[in-house]
């Protein structure tokens, strides 16, 4: 078996080799000859900074020292925080979780560090190094499991917002694990998570779960604004703030409320709703960011009492809602109201189509961290493009009509819903005998490929007997 020479040892070769000195090799390291020396000599402790530099005068990857350096620098050494913490750093951004987990599986053993491990997961988490940060929250998680705290809760929270992903499987776990630890965070922090949790099942069509947390975020948001008007409650210094301001809050509760409403066909408790968050004349704060949210507010208000019409069979409400509509940027959501009426109603809308086909066409899905943008934009654009399908398919424009189903299938395998993935086989087959030899092929071998993917999943059951 074959030893591994100490990280000076390797150095000391090195320079022999190349026939360098200390001296020159400091210049070219621009660290002090001392230092060089002291560390060849092993008189003298490494930091990871000085590592670095060293490993890339030598002309290696930048983390060829490190599992080397935890065994001499850190296990060998007594435990010094202001040595492991920057080491540490440099393991998130190299992307050395190996080296992360190792390190962090020995300061477990010291329930000090344990404060320290988190803060620094923070940190992580707020430069958006997820994969370390998970690590870290997972490991302090684990250590505290046994534990009623708020650090408890904060750790799950943050691996709630990491681990949400795409997967509508993978999103509902995720989900359901954490919702017993909402109530153990801060009161903001709170609003947010209960906000997250809400726009989640939002994104899964969960309507009675987007309500439950809807409910819950506004009555609590409602309590914390009654406490800051308050003058007694003025006294108590939270120790955090939240997100936005509070009154958003109690009228994004008002907000998801309605649209859970709405998808359950309850149109006039949505119109109720909509009422509550569109008059904010309670709002005490006219501070330029509160006048900004309380401006959205009314224009988000505005546009949904004509998505609520429409959606009542209202259809004399289209023209009205059009013109809005084209005043916005953001459009998409608005043109798959309009196509979701086109299909329930028989509305003819070629003329609407035909007037925003350029904005349709260059329609991106915007990149974000946020919940709302994560989960539920991606499946608003496979309805909008299974719907779009349908309407056009309806028409006998069998060429576009299969074009669009092709598209919002390819982001529905992608997003892995099933319920979209089932409506848009369900819509072929219904339509196939119209479709090219060609679309047939490309649409079945899309199929084949889920259905393989899905079999895989599905295991067996060892017998009982």
């Amino acid at each position: 078996m074959e030893i591994t020479p100490m990280i000076r040892t390797e150095i000391d070769r090195y320079l022999k080799h190349q026939g360098i000195t200390m001296t020159e090799f400091g210049h070219m390291t621009d660290l002090n000859v001392g230092t060089v020396s002291g560390i060849v000599t092993g008189n003298r402790s490494i930091s990871v900074n000085q590592l670095d530099r060293i490993t890339a005068g030598m002309g290696l990857p930048p983390d060829y020292f490190y599992e080397r350096y935890i065994e001499e620098c850190i296990i060998e050494s007594a435990l010094n925080w202001r040595k492991i913490s920057p080491f540490l750093y440099r393991c998130a951004v190299l992307g050395r979780l190996d080296c992360i987990q190792r390190v962090v599986s020995i300061l477990l053993d010291t329930p000090i560090y344990i404060s320290l491990l988190f803060k620094l997961a923070e940190e992580f988490f707020q430069k958006a190094y997820q994969e370390p940060a998970a690590l870290l929250y997972e490991n302090v998680a684990e250590s505290e499991k046994k534990q009623h705290s708020e650090r408890l809760a904060v750790c799950q929270y943050r691996l709630f917002s990491i681990r949400i992903g795409k997967d509508q499987a993978q999103i509902l776990q995720t989900a359901a694990k954490f919702e017993p630890f909402v109530d153990r965070l801060d009161e903001f922090e709170q609003l947010d998570a209960l906000k997250d949790l809400a726009n989640v099942y939002r994104a899964l069509s969960l309507w009675d779960k987007v309500t439950e947390f809807s409910y819950q975020m506004g009555r609590l948001a409602q309590i914390q604004y009654g406490l800051a008007h308050n003058s007694k409650g003025k006294e108590r210094e939270p120790k955090n703030t939240p997100s936005k301001p509070l009154f958003t809050y109690i009228a994004y509760s008002e907000l998801l409320c309605a649209n859970a409403c709405d998808a359950r066909g309850e149109h006039k408790q949505a119109l109720e709703h909509i009422h509550r968050y569109a008059d904010l004349s309670w709002v005490k704060e006219n501070d330029p960011d509160s006048l900004y949210w309380k401006q959205q507010y009314q224009q988000w208000a505005k546009i949904n009492f004509y998505v609520n019409r429409l959606m009542s069979g209202d259809i004399n409400v289209l023209p009205d809602y059009v013109e809005y509509m084209a005043g916005e940027k953001e459009i998409f959501a608005e043109l798959l109201n309009i196509i979701e009426a086109a299909n329930r109603y028989n509305v003819n809308v070629d003329h609407i189509l035909q007037r925003f086909e350029s904005q349709i066409a260059a329609y991106r899905e915007p990149s974000s961290s946020d919940t709302y943008t994560q989960q539920f934009l991606p499946q608003q654009y496979v309805r909008f493009w299974y719907k779009t399908a349908k309407y056009s398919l309806n028409k006998g424009r069998y060429t576009f009509g299969f074009k669009c189903l092709i598209k919002a299938f390819e982001k529905a395998v992608t997003i892995d819903h099933g319920l979209l993935i089932a409506n848009c086989v369900g819509l072929f087959s219904r339509f196939s005998t119209h479709a090219a030899p060609e679309t047939h092929a490309q649409f079945q071998s899309m199929h084949e490929e889920v259905w393989n993917r899905n079999d895989k999943k599905d295991g067996f059951n060892l017998s009982d007997s």
